[in-house]
């Protein structure tokens, strides 16, 4: 008997679920854009070497092009049009606008989502390939242009903004972005769990 290769799967989205029927080669991306309409993630390379699908994945970046949307079940999700409070902007979103973090903004929404990862990653003490010190005993290395950029590098920005980008974020972990984000998945709190079906 051949084995199906659809499946019908639900997925947990900026505190919503959504259940869809999926072919199981179909990226977490395609998913987004293509079956839920969610086209904040933005589709650049689609071999994970750009950065612009960058998403939050129990709270850690991942290039939604690579991830396939059946292995993402379960997991709680959140895309750009899920980090902020509702009219709240993210202090990270905020930070990219007050310092011009953008210009086409093609790449920003992965930018922003890795951004808040990032800033998560240095605080709970993850080195990065320059920190010099990596004893967990040492804490979290100081967060320099250095740091950020090193922790940035794999999502690319075409227009060349990334003099603002690195900055937006050192104002953004300046003002404690990361006590700010919503818990672990980045969800927010007060975000209902509504059924959708696609």
């Amino acid at each position: 008997m051949a084995q199906s290769t659809s499946s019908v799967i639900t997925l947990k989205i900026n505190g919503e679920k959504y259940t869809l029927p999926v072919d199981h080669r179909t990226t977490l991306l395609d998913a987004l854009r293509e079956r839920l309409d969610l086209t904040g993630t933005k589709k650049g390379c689609d071999q994970g070497q750009c950065g612009a699908c960058t998403v939050l994945l129990d709270g850690r970046r991942a290039v939604a092009c690579l991830q396939l949307a059946v292995a993402a079940e379960g997991r709680e999700i959140t895309t750009i049009e899920g980090v902020a409070d509702g009219e709240q902007l993210h202090p990270v979103q905020q930070a990219f606008l007050d310092l011009d973090g953008f210009q086409c903004g093609y790449c920003t929404p992965g930018q922003i989502c890795s951004a808040i990862g990032m800033i998560e990653e240095h605080a709970a003490g993850w080195p990065s390939a320059v920190t010099g010190d990596v004893r967990p005993e040492a804490g979290p290395p100081p967060l320099t242009a250095e740091e950020i950029r090193e922790r940035m590098s794999g999502n690319l920005c075409r227009c060349g903004a990334y003099v603002s980008i690195v900055e937006a974020v050192a104002r953004a972990a300046e003002t404690g972005a990361h006590t700010n984000s919503p818990p672990a998945a980045g969800v927010s709190p007060a975000a209902g769990t509504k059924e959708t079906v696609a």
